[in-house]
């Protein structure tokens, strides 16, 4: 955690004035549903204990000027000239004014310093936590009047046009949305939305970080969303009702894709099926039944690295590993894959002696440090001062 007193001197030492207000907005897990949010599917995520912060201030001309504290970097612009920049952290937050100006809203200059405590490249959505803090704390300065949803639409586009990743709206919605002890059963066609309890018991999750981004990641990611397009295309020939994979059944596929090709065929039924295990674990979650959750988890991490393969060596040895510990419920990949995080369900008490235990393995096996991630289901984007 980012103390509001620090955010407040660093403004005061990059900018000369006081900031008018402090904002923060949170990384994400995701317990299951991967890969379904832009297929029109269902997900489990919630916002984690980690957050990204920003301090910002009016004035009194067009400029914008950026300071994130990650890169020790500045970075200015003026409102009238808001285009993607070959600085990469800047278009996050650029993106977000762009669709922003986008809606019609009137901005004047602003100064904006960024901080955060969310690791980078873990899977934890530290770009969505940028969008969504920058959104949510520009609603708040100018008085825009955009509710939550918006936000995390903002959010999203800006991911898409300044960002060059087509993400679906799971990672911005829980930034925005979540609430405190709870996941988010959320629809991503519709956007409606159930808090459910996370009551894990006995149990708590505990996040191993792989400390590995496999450049696959975007392109591949990008390249499954093309696959599961083209399936929906070719079933809505015979079935046009059918405009996303969420309204698809396995049928259908082996009627309409599996005879046309075989890896389209693989990568949509994965995301069928993936919907109904999310599902199950939301189900078994309500019962208390925490073993069903980490079953479903087994099998999502099983099709994410067989079947839809956004899986790596890395990620593969760590769920292979804790599955022989009667401590592990469960545990998958998380995130767009290719790096990042394993989530693990883990009796309490146990997850520092696992992390131990597998640390030195894996750094002899990859030479990478595995580090491990405590996170709390935490609250969505918030004022804090």
């Amino acid at each position: 955690m980012i103390a509001s007193s620090q955010l407040k001197k660093r403004y005061e030492e990059v900018f000369g004035s006081t900031p008018q207000l402090l904002a923060k907005s949170p990384g994400r897990i995701n317990i299951i549903g991967e890969h379904t949010d832009y297929n029109g599917g269902f997900v489990l995520p919630t916002a984690i204990d980690r957050a990204i912060y920003v301090a910002v201030g009016k004035r009194n001309d067009e400029q914008i000027h950026l300071y994130a504290e990650d890169f020790q970097q500045d970075f200015e612009t003026n409102l009238n000239q808001i285009k993607p920049s070959e600085v990469n952290w800047a278009n996050y937050i650029l993106g977000v004014v762009h669709q922003i100006q986008e809606r019609g809203k009137a901005l004047s200059g602003f100064n904006l310093y960024i901080d955060g405590d969310v690791p980078l490249g873990a899977g934890l959505s530290s770009s969505a936590a940028v969008e969504c803090a920058v959104g949510f704390a520009l609603n708040e300065l100018f008085g825009l009047s955009f509710d939550r949803k918006e936000i995390a639409q903002i959010g999203q586009l800006a991911e898409h046009t300044f960002a060059g990743v087509k993400c679906g709206i799971m990672d911005q919605f829980a930034s925005v949305l979540s609430k405190k002890g709870h996941v988010i059963k959320l629809d991503c066609r519709s956007l409606d939305y159930e808090h459910v309890p996370l009551e894990l018991g006995d149990y708590e999750i505990v996040l191993l970080n792989t400390n590995v981004k496999h450049s696959l990641a975007s392109s591949a990611y990008n390249n499954r969303r093309e696959l599961c397009e083209q399936g929906v295309r070719w079933i809505s020939e015979k079935y046009p009702k059918v405009q996303s994979l969420r309204d698809a059944a396995v049928a259908m596929l082996d009627e309409m894709v599996k005879p046309k090709d075989a890896d389209t065929y693989t990568k949509c039924k994965y995301v069928i099926e993936e919907n109904e295990r999310v599902h199950r674990a939301c189900e078994a979650l309500k019962r208390g039944d925490i073993p069903e959750l980490g079953k479903q988890m087994f099998l999502a991490h099983q099709a994410l690295s067989k079947e839809y393969e956004v899986s790596c060596e890395e990620l593969d040895f760590l769920v292979d590993y804790v599955r022989q510990i009667l401590e592990v419920v469960g545990a998958r990949m998380m995130g767009g894959g290719f790096g990042g995080c394993t989530i693990n369900i883990v009796k309490k008490g146990y997850g520092k002696a696992i992390a131990d235990q597998i640390a030195p393995i894996y750094k002899d096996r990859f030479n990478l440090d595995l580090e491990a991630i405590f996170v709390k289901a935490d609250e969505g984007s918030s004022v804090i001062g």
